[in-house]
């Protein structure tokens, strides 16, 4: 790789002033700003590096697909991104604008820099990289770039389906999401998500708490009730069947496991206080990572201004989300959290659902993943991090479950990020050796 290498780094300096290119270019899916001038752009420099692109459009925003085909190689390689990026809001508190992207302390500072266009835009530098040097990929490259990562990817699904064959391959490599604390890492999939909004309703509304105190209904005290009756006292999930699908860890996972660094002080400073599992970094990742969590995401009742209003809310509302593992079924979880408030006695507590997503998972001893973990070892000098899955949650299930495809995940951006807040970043460090890992990661793809 020595060749490929010293290419990267002889263009480094173009290479970053390109990105800052993208970065430059708002494309904010929820409000829909600038995204058919990113999805255009990205286009642009997808072909500008060999790679044969086009736009494919969805219900919503395009999907840049590209190929590079390599006449006589035996295996595919599907790469997943995305272009899309969150509201900068608040901009106050961005030490410079979002969408003009400022280089100091060796970051690149913009929104979208680590989530996703930097990651994404290493993929096309590779491939650049290769074919400059060596004339062509030794597999063949596919790129499914979306644009509505941000909001739910609600057109992804539709779009794979409709596009099998398109996507056909022998492994989906992608970088999304931030390396570990102490450096380089390689993830095999994620936790599920199952978004809930739990309601309760009153009177007409909102009434005098002096006049009917005590003979009108309370939905705030109603809805408190029922999502008490959720955890038990001990902080487990107390819905019925909700742990009886949880699949248990294999041996390859405990391995991994116990392997994956935990610096309790660092711990403790990012979350400001102690975690419940305590000092042991086994039982921190293991909960993590391979074990559910249900999770009050939001609480709305009543007034919330300064000083005092004595009223009764005639509504109050709650927002769960039920980070779900191997082999849980989100319907199959939403069902046995309405069985368990009517059991309880809360059958009127409105449940409406605002979102799901599959867990998803590619074996941590895959052939191909370890694969990958070569090429990042040779990227970056030293061996990543292996971990079983992210806690958060990706689209992945449409690709181990709808086109039935090994996929490992190598994030470039740092574990401070910063993404979906003000002053995203990547490291220059990352982005280069992001390169360089996809690049590597063709070449030992092809020869696993």
């Amino acid at each position: 790789m020595n060749d490929i290498f010293q290419y990267i780094d002889t263009h480094r300096d173009r290479f970053i002033d390109e990105l800052c290119t993208l970065l430059r270019q708002p494309s904010i899916s929820a409000q829909n700003v600038g995204m058919t001038e990113c999805a255009e752009l990205v286009r642009r420099l997808m072909s500008e590096v060999g790679i044969q692109a086009r736009l494919v459009p969805t219900p919503g925003f395009p999907v840049a697909y590209g190929e590079v085909p390599s006449p006589g190689a035996r295996r595919t390689v599907l790469i997943y991104g995305h272009y899309d990026v969150q509201p900068p809001d608040p901009l106050e508190a961005w030490e410079t604008p979002p969408f003009e992207p400022s280089i100091r302390n060796g970051r690149i500072y913009a929104r979208g820099a680590g989530d996703n266009k930097g990651q994404m835009f290493a993929h096309l530098k590779a491939v650049e990289a290769v074919l400059r040097t060596r004339g062509r990929l030794p597999v063949n490259v596919k790129f499914c770039f979306e644009g509505e990562e941000e909001i739910a990817s609600k057109n992804l699904p539709a779009f794979v389906s409709a596009h099998r064959n398109l996507l056909a391959a022998d492994v989906v490599y992608a970088s999304d999401g931030p390396m570990h604390p102490s450096g380089p890492q390689v993830y095999f999939g994620c936790r599920g998500i199952l978004y809930l909004e739990l309601t309760a309703h009153g009177a007409e509304r909102d009434l005098h708490s002096g006049l009917y105190g005590g003979v009108a209904p309370a939905p705030a005290v109603r809805l408190a009730q029922a999502l008490a009756s959720l955890w038990s006292s001990g902080g487990r999930v107390a819905v019925s069947g909700f742990y009886d699908r949880v699949r248990r860890p294999s041996p390859a996972d405990r391995r991994v496991l116990r392997a994956i660094p935990f610096d309790e002080e660092s711990v403790r400073g990012d979350l400001g206080c102690i975690p419940l599992t305590g000092a042991g970094g086994r039982a921190y990742y293991r909960r993590l990572l391979l074990e559910p969590n249900l999770n009050v995401a939001g609480l709305t009742a009543g007034y919330q201004g300064p000083g005092m209003k004595t009223i009764i809310p005639h509504v109050a509302s709650a927002k769960l989300d039920a980070r779900l593992v191997m082999d849980q079924d989100p319907d199959e979880i939403e069902e046995k959290i309405r069985v368990h408030l009517k059991r309880r006695g809360f059958g009127d507590i409105e449940v409406k659902r605002l979102g799901a997503v599959p867990p998803s998972r590619t074996p941590v001893d895959h052939p191909l993943g370890k694969a990958v973990v070569r090429a990042v070892e040779q990227a970056w000098g030293r061996r990543p991090v292996i971990v079983p899955n992210l806690g958060g949650t990706i689209p992945d299930y449409l690709f181990t479950q709808v086109l039935g495809l090994p996929s490992v995940w190598v994030p470039y951006a740092p574990h401070d990020e910063a993404n979906h807040a003000p002053n995203e970043s990547i490291t220059l460090e990352g982005f280069i050796n992001g390169i360089r890992s996809t690049a590597s990661a063709l070449f030992e793809l092809a020869a696993a």
